[in-house]
């Protein structure tokens, strides 16, 4: 894993090295472990790299990497898991290697069969630039879901790229000006979705997605993969055999897809947090070693925020080499100030908090992780497919009337009392509240206002106006069915745009890799040729998971309500945070910014701190907005 900064200026007078270097430097977390910079001053091109040795730790590994015809130049961030298969297929046509590393693997391929007709055949995560000497074309790639991040920006001839926007910041002429548009989106989602980034002159690469510039031309992008395209495929294919059948089938390839990711030269462990995905995985890690695998969990002492108990459990019955931290509010909070400068723009799921210290107290012990994230948009998992497909249904099938007078009656539950009610729901009133208003939505609207933090972003945010994307618009054709919509929808934003940014974040702020298996494109295909059935029945989600899941682990240790994974943020803000987050969302403080309508958030704040109802999600991400210093 590593992290990439380049520019593209053919008409640069300046020093290009000089510059790519100064980007590349803001990128060393991601890549303690070397650092260079290759540029052809002619073309107006510099590629920048940090290394974070994984694979073949030698010289032999170093980027940037030029192919051995001498055509192609690679700045790389990633792993490709079926790189020794494709490395054969290389050699048996002539291609010279030097090394083991993945990264001459995809550079030898893409001068020997061309990339397009590489990228198919890659299994991996992986976000890189390529150029192309002999046609002088500077390509971006991102991989199939966008677990590595890659970001742009093109103005006035000048084209760069970078891992995080630190990199393309860096750059001394880089416009600031805030998008927003941008920041509309993320009031709603609190992240900032895909393509945008909270700036107006700098994008995301989005996911699947390869973008193509010439010097003195303009970039051209186009998808290289689509979810979309999976789906119609299964539709066309869909898995005929038995349930039973289905879970044979499923654990062989994740089986393979785990072992793949146990391949590296440094040590590796998984993350264990006990639920189902991250059991599976650690299961499957530990049914292919030939020692305990090393795992890890964090645990809050506060009812509906911990699951050290769970992962413990389970990690006993594998024999696995378990460590965990149970944390104190303090060490919680004591992250807060780093988290500004970890994700460059604000960014506002507070399971980030853990996230971090997990990543934190990983990187002690290992250089690799896997995760089982993927699981919940893959098989169903979350807790609104249950909603959606069962509980809700018979609610949505009254008249309107019928549905507010529901809707009002737990509203009129006070928020401090939902705690006591759901103890392993975090954030219970907030939820509560979000299912009241999903019950008046109705089916249509449920979605929108279970993914939706400001429900109206536009009323509270000066001058912004909500994009919402390709993705939304093609979700109701291609899935008719509400609950496979909205897997493809979290899989198309919610998957890429928060979780999978928020755990890039974290692990590569220590210099730790995670591994994402659930997430191999081949498991992916499988999941979506499978009948709803095999994934979601009555209450519960994942089936076809779980069923895999058994085999290693007994069903009394799995099976219970799902919980996630948080901090109680709304507490904090009532208490020991409540100062520091009262100066920022100051009416003084709001104006100075000159983003959001004070008006509102004084509202809100004031009822928070009374408890008469739950804000934090929407305190929250106006908070890390403030907090930025964007």
């Amino acid at each position: 894993m590593c992290g990439i900064a380049g520019i593209l200026e053919p008409e640069a007078t300046g020093d290009l090295s000089g510059i790519a270097r100064k980007m590349t430097d803001r990128l060393i977390h991601r890549g303690p472990d070397g650092e260079d910079v290759w540029a052809d001053n002619d073309a107006g091109v510099a590629l920048g790299h940090r290394r974070l040795a994984i694979i073949d730790l030698s010289a032999a590994g170093h980027q940037p990497m030029i192919s051995s015809c001498g055509r192609m130049v690679i700045s790389y961030n990633g792993e490709i898991y079926n790189a020794p298969e494709l490395r054969a297929e290389l050699v048996a046509k002539g291609r010279a290697f030097r090394g083991r590393s993945d990264t001459e693997v995809i550079v030898e391929g893409a001068a020997e069969w061309g990339l397009e007709a590489l990228l198919p055949r890659l299994i991996g995560m992986f976000a890189f630039a390529l150029w192309d000497r002999r046609n002088r074309r500077l390509t971006l790639v991102r991989d199939r879901f966008g677990i590595k991040p890659l970001y742009w920006s093109y103005d006035r001839g000048r084209f760069l790229f970078g891992s995080e926007l630190k990199a393309i910041t860096a750059h001394p002429e880089f416009d600031r000006e805030i998008d927003r548009n941008a920041v509309a989106a993320y009031l709603r989602f609190c992240y900032v979705p895909s393509p945008q980034s909270i700036y107006r002159a700098a994008r995301k690469l989005e996911a699947g997605h390869i973008l193509e510039i010439s010097p003195g031309g303009a970039p051209e992008l186009k998808a290289w993969w689509r979810l979309s395209d999976i789906i119609r495929e299964a539709r066309a294919t869909p898995f005929a055999g038995s349930e039973e059948e289905a879970a044979e089938a499923l654990e062989d390839l994740l089986l393979d897809a785990v072992r793949r990711r146990m391949v590296a030269d440094v040590p590796l462990g998984a993350f264990l947090s006990g639920g189902v995905d991250s059991s599976t995985v650690t299961a499957l890690m530990q049914a292919q070693s030939d020692r305990p695998v090393k795992t890890f969990t964090i645990g809050f002492d506060q009812p509906g925020y911990d699951e050290a108990k769970h992962a413990k459990a389970v990690a006993a019955h594998l024999g696995t080499d378990h460590r965990e931290l149970i944390l104190t509010p303090d060490e919680a909070m004591a992250v807060i100030p780093k988290l500004p400068d970890m994700y460059d723009e604000p960014f506002a799921d507070s399971s980030q908090i853990p996230t971090y210290l997990v990543s934190r107290m990983t990187r002690e012990h290992v250089s690799v992780a896997l995760s089982g994230d993927g699981g919940d948009e893959l098989f169903a998992g979350y807790n609104r497919y249950i909603e959606a497909a069962g509980r809700l249904r018979p609610i949505w099938a009254l008249p309107g009337l019928a549905r507010r007078v529901i809707a009002k009656g737990i509203d009129a539950v006070p928020t401090r009392l939902w705690p006591r009610l759901i103890p392993y729901l975090p954030q219970a009133g907030e939820k509560m509240e979000k299912l009241a208003g999903a019950i008046v939505a109705g089916h249509e609207g449920f979605y929108k206002r279970v993914v939706s933090t400001w429900h109206d972003p536009e009323d509270v945010i000066s001058g912004g106006q909500e994009t919402w994307g390709s993705a939304w618009d093609e979700a109701e054709t291609l899935c008719p069915d509400p609950v496979e919509r909205m897997q493809y929808l979290d899989a198309m934003t919610y998957m890429t745009d928060d979780i999978l940014a928020k755990v890039d974040r974290a692990s590569m702020a220590v210099s730790l890799e995670v591994r994402v298996p659930l997430l191999d494109h081949r498991v992916a295909a499988f999941a979506w040729s499978l009948p709803m059935q095999t994934k979601l029945a009555g209450v519960q989600g994942k089936r076809v998971l779980r069923r895999v899941l058994h085999r290693y682990v007994p069903r009394r240790m799995i099976e219970r309500p799902k919980q996630g994974f948080g901090v109680p943020i709304g507490e904090w803000l009532r208490s020991p945070l409540r100062d520091w987050a009262g100066d920022l969302l100051s009416s003084a403080s709001l104006r100075q910014r000159g983003l959001i309508c004070p008006q509102t958030v004084e509202t809100l704040w004031s009822e928070h701190q009374s408890r008469r109802k739950d804000h934090s999600a929407r305190l929250w991400a106006v908070i890390t907005l403030q907090a930025h210093s964007i």
